[in-house]
C-alpha cells in the first residue's frame, strides 16, 4: 500500500538521506509493517521515490480506521544537491526557496507559481482557484493587475473533427470576478448577470471600469433550472380554491 498522503520531506546533515513524513493506517492494534522508502529510478536531474507498507486497513474489521504520521527513510547514493525530489509520482519538494533541513512542498501550479497579474499563466491560477471542469479556456478577461474578471467555457459535447456540427460545438461557461492576493487570484463571487451590481454588493471596492460595460452571460453558455416542483405527500391531498 502507499500513504494517503506525503506531507513534508527533510534531509539529514549531509544530505544524502530523507526523511519523509507520512499518513499511514491506525487503530487499536499494529496498522502498518514495512513502512520504507526506495527510489525507484536513478538519480538525474530529479530524485523519484516511492512510499509503500503493509497493512490490513482495507478491513474494517482490522480497527485501522484512523490515521496518524509516520517517517520513512531513504538513503540517496550521493547527495540531494539541487535536485527537485517526486514522491509517489506526483507529490514534488524542493530545496529551491525552502529553509532547511526541509524542502518545500509544490502546489498544483509547480515549485514556482506564476506571479499574480494579468498573464495567461496567472489566468490559469484563477481557473483552478474556482475548480472550473478540465479542459476550460479563457474567453474573455479584464485585468487591471489587482482586479479580474475572467469569463471562461468548456465544451460539454463529444471530440470531433467538424466542430460546427452542434453536438461538437456545444459548451457552457461562466464568469468570476477576483481579487489579487499574495497566494493568487482570490474568487470574489461567481454570476452571470451583466453589469457591477452583483459583484459590487459583495465588494465595493471592485472598480465600475472592469465591470460597467459588461453583457450578461448567454443563456446558453449560462442555463438555469427552475427547483423542481415538490411532490406530493403520500395520504395529503392539496385542495385549490376557485374565485367564482
Amino acid at each position: 500500500m502507499q500513504p494517503s498522503a506525503v506531507t513534508g520531506v527533510h534531509l539529514s546533515g549531509d544530505r544524502r538521506t530523507l526523511f519523509l513524513d507520512t499518513q499511514v493506517p491506525s487503530g487499536a492494534h499494529a496498522c502498518v509493517r514495512n513502512l520504507k522508502a526506495a527510489l525507484t529510478d536513478p538519480m538525474t536531474d530529479l530524485v523519484w521515490v516511492q512510499v509503500t507498507f503493509s497493512s490490513p486497513a482495507g478491513d474494517r474489521a482490522s480497527g485501522c480506521t484512523q490515521e496518524s504520521p509516520a517517517t520513512a527513510k531513504a538513503r540517496l547514493p550521493e547527495p540531494l544537491g539541487d535536485r527537485d525530489v517526486i514522491v509517489d509520482h506526483y507529490t514534488r519538494f524542493t530545496a529551491d526557496g525552502a529553509k532547511p533541513p526541509a524542502l518545500r512542498l509544490c502546489g498544483k501550479l509547480g515549485c514556482t507559481p506564476p506571479a499574480t497579474g494579468c498573464t495567461p499563466a496567472s489566468y490559469d491560477q484563477a481557473l483552478m482557484a474556482v475548480g472550473a471542469p478540465e479542459h476550460t479556456y479563457p474567453d474573455s478577461e479584464r485585468c487591471d493587475g489587482k482586479w479580474l474578471v475572467l469569463d471562461f467555457s468548456w465544451r460539454t459535447g463529444p471530440a470531433c473533427g467538424d466542430s460546427t456540427a452542434p453536438a461538437c460545438s456545444s459548451r457552457l461557461g461562466d464568469r468570476w470576478f477576483f481579487r489579487a492576493k499574495k497566494p493568487g487570484w482570490a474568487p470574489i463571487i461567481r454570476t452571470s448577470a451583466g453589469g457591477c451590481r452583483d459583484v459590487q454588493r459583495k465588494e465595493p471596492a471592485f472598480p465600475s471600469s472592469l465591470c460597467e460595460s459588461l453583457t450578461p452571460l448567454s443563456p446558453s453558455l449560462h442555463p438555469s433550472y427552475p427547483p423542481p416542483s415538490g411532490s406530493p405527500t403520500p395520504g395529503v391531498h392539496s385542495t385549490a380554491s376557485a374565485t367564482p
